[in-house]
């Protein structure tokens, strides 16, 4: 059984591609279904984000597991396998770990060291358990990702000044504005990702801040924190006519706010401009309100160039962390190998002790007439002799582990010792 990764992210795909793939939470278990009821795949977990959709599967046969992961993708976003084949990537066993790892500890993010993909893991793990798709294989992956996660969040300087896509939004923002002296915000949508965007502008020297959601709880709680006013999705044609900058990130399945609406607000504006910053995925504006004159729409694709100079000036601590991962994977690998060879090794004992224990009933007439002391002598003999033929291959067994010898060295004892009937059991 193999782990495989299969998916794209914003480095391989632009933002159009990487929404159709997008995975909304209302969706998941549906879809971690679908993908579980196919036939190669054994264990399975969704890592949708607005950087990445990526599967993780457990798989009875490498290639066909891959083909079946692929089918998915295109049936669920309505592509064509070869159009996807150009832009999936796919890792498999020691690889997929690796990139797991990366990922968790934000290397593999458009903003090097963001705060939100090590929750973001946690999710995808979190929602598989409860679908009933990951089970312990997966599972114990997982974990350990994210201990390497929390690792490099400790023992590294990348999260001492976080960085993430929301503060990236708002930094990109301000270079775009040239500021944000007086500006009026508005912030559509209160999850995470809002959250972080209206914390993050909030500090800044705004005039107002306001927060429209579809919740009302959920936008009352972030404006308290933030000192804003609430309003309701459907005040966004007013509200749109009033801001100077707008954030969006809801989890709308589509368009949330038309062109036609942005250009009716835009007549009401008397020239100012507008700056809008959407971080959704899929996008909450329609592509083409970016055509409008005075809008300045940003997207995704828009803080990569951000993302790239944060990397290059995070370099040393980049390092540091990848040293990180590289331990953290190795040590994980290590341990797998030795989970392998523990059911053989165990059954190689425990017939050792079946062998002595036999051996000791057949000589027990003859034994009867020792003294305590005599018998115990006579048992601890019986027992080195047992442990000194079992330690060597014991040895050899776990050296070998994860190796092509060490599978031959498994193989060879569990013909040579007949354990096949204690391993089933």
């Amino acid at each position: 059984m193999s782990l495989i990764v299969v998916g794209l992210n914003h480095r391989t795909v632009p933002v159009d591609l990487l929404e159709r793939m997008a995975v909304p939470e209302t969706a998941l278990a549906k879809a971690l279904h679908d993908l579980e009821s196919r036939e190669h795949l054994l264990e399975v977990a969704i890592l949708s984000t607005c950087n990445r959709t990526e599967i993780y599967a457990y798989c009875s046969r490498f290639h066909a597991a891959v083909g079946d992961v692929s089918q998915f993708l295109a049936d669920y976003s309505g592509a064509s396998t070869e159009e996807l084949a150009a832009h999936l990537y796919t890792y498999y066993d020691d690889a997929a770990v690796n990139h797991l790892f990366t990922v968790a500890a934000g290397l593999d993010s458009m903003i090097v060291g963001e705060n939100e993909i090590l929750g973001q893991v946690r999710d995808a793990w979190t929602r598989a358990n409860d679908a009933g798709t990951s089970a312990t294989l997966l599972g114990i992956t997982f974990r350990h990702a994210i201990e390497a996660g929390k690792r490099v969040r400790t023992e590294t300087e990348l999260n001492r000044h976080p960085v993430s896509v929301a503060s990236a939004a708002v930094a990109v923002a301000g270079e775009r504005m040239g500021g944000f002296e007086g500006a009026r915000v508005l912030v559509i949508g209160a999850g995470e990702m809002g959250e972080g965007m209206a914390m993050a502008v909030a500090l800044r020297d705004i005039d107002q801040l306001t927060v429209a959601n579809r919740s009302a709880d959920r936008a009352e709680s972030l404006a308290g924190k933030v000192r804003g006013r609430v309003v309701e999705l459907d005040a966004l044609p007013i509200e749109l006519a009033d801001a100077d900058l707008v954030f969006a990130s809801t989890g709308s399945s589509e368009v949330l706010i038309e062109r036609a609406t942005v250009e009716v607000a835009m007549r009401n504006r008397h020239i100012r401009p507008l700056y809008i910053v959407d971080v959704a995925l899929p996008r909450d504006f329609d592509p083409g309100v970016g055509q409008i004159p005075g809008v300045t729409l940003l997207d995704l694709d828009d803080l990569k160039d951000y993302a790239q100079r944060s990397s290059v000036r995070r370099r040393e601590e980049i390092g540091r962390a990848r040293t990180i991962v590289a331990h953290e994977v190795e040590r994980y690998l290590d341990e797998r190998r030795q989970r392998i060879v523990a059911p053989v090794v165990g059954a190689l004992h425990r017939h050792g002790r079946s062998v002595r224990d036999g051996e000791l009933e057949r000589f027990a007439a003859k034994l009867v007439g020792l003294d305590p002391e005599a018998r115990a002598a006579v048992e601890a003999l019986v027992d080195g002799i047992v442990n000194k033929l079992l330690h060597e291959p014991t040895v050899r067994l776990k050296d070998a582990a994860g190796t092509d010898r060490g599978d031959l060295f498994v193989d060879s004892v569990r013909a040579l010792f007949a354990l096949d009937d204690d391993l089933d059991g």
